[in-house]
């Protein structure tokens, strides 16, 4: 357990020293926004310095940006997930200030597609391995355990406020050249872990009765068991079939992984679903 912890950290903190570069190395010189609080982070530092001339980072107010969704998070989501958001909250921040902002590239193009490509695979690979990068994710948790809708309007929103702001303050090419970063940064997420709002799993195993105790400890979520008998070896076994959203995944993966490592899963997109999504209230 120690050092399955100790690994999801370091996960989380190269996932925040990646983001860090994607901002420092990429973006902020080319004025080009990231999605979420970053971006909203980064844009308010712009307007400070240029409108005001008061230089304030865009780690300082990421950080700030964060605390009253941690807050939130640690009373509404759990301990753990709200303390790794934490993590990665703030040793981007961390990173952000220790590191330098370069011009590696006077081509916006080229800043915008690779500060799109390793700021996505940050936060893929926090998500995929049960973190989260604060902000946008806790809220979209959030949402997602109190109103069975999509929760992606509210990513579109502030990506189209933070859009349409940089647009009218700056150079409309900006803009466009942020909707190119922001499409590299969700195709890449999309490759690292899957960033659908829900996913069905289908657990083929022979201990049903110690894995639906095990799922229910760390999830809450309904699940139907149903027989099953192997084609080849003709066992009696069970099906459990659950539908769960993509931030417990992760852990999913480890429930089994701990109780039946034997078990034959199946993960499939869920297009939608119909009747009772149990959620916590």
């Amino acid at each position: 357990m120690v050092k399955t912890e100790l690994k999801r950290t370091l996960i989380v903190i190269f996932g925040a020293f990646l983001n860090a570069i994607a901002l420092n190395f990429f973006l902020i010189g080319a004025n080009v926004y990231a999605s979420g609080f970053t971006g909203a982070a980064q844009l308010v530092s712009s307007i400070f310095n240029d409108f005001f001339n008061i230089g304030i980072g865009t780690g300082i107010l990421l950080l700030l940006f964060n605390i009253p969704v941690i807050i939130i998070g640690w009373l509404k989501i759990g301990k753990a997930f709200t303390i790794y958001s934490l993590v990665s909250v703030a040793f981007t921040s961390f990173f952000l200030e220790l590191l330098p902002v370069l011009h590696l590239s006077d081509d916006i193009i080229l800043n915008a597609v690779f500060g799109g490509l390793i700021g996505g695979a940050s936060v893929g690979l926090t998500l995929k391995i049960g973190g989260s990068t604060g902000g946008m994710d806790i809220i979209a948790l959030i949402l997602s355990r109190i109103k069975d809708r999509p929760i992606g309007i509210y990513f579109l929103t502030l990506n189209a406020i933070i859009i349409g702001t940089a647009g009218i303050l700056y150079e409309p090419e900006n803009a466009l050249y942020t909707l190119v970063s922001l499409y590299v940064n969700t195709r890449v997420i999309d490759t690292i872990h899957t960033r659908h709002t829900k996913v069905t799993a289908m657990i083929i195993t022979k201990k049903a009765e110690e894995l639906q105790k095990a799922i229910h400890h760390r999830l809450v979520r309904g699940i139907t068991i149903l027989p099953a008998k192997g084609a080849y070896s003709n066992e009696d076994k069970n099906m459990l079939y659950l539908v769960i959203t993509r931030y417990e995944l992760y852990y999913l993966e480890e429930v089994i992984q701990e109780t039946d490592p034997e078990a034959f899963t199946n993960i499939v997109e869920t297009a939608g679903i119909f009747g009772l999504f149990r959620r916590d209230d």
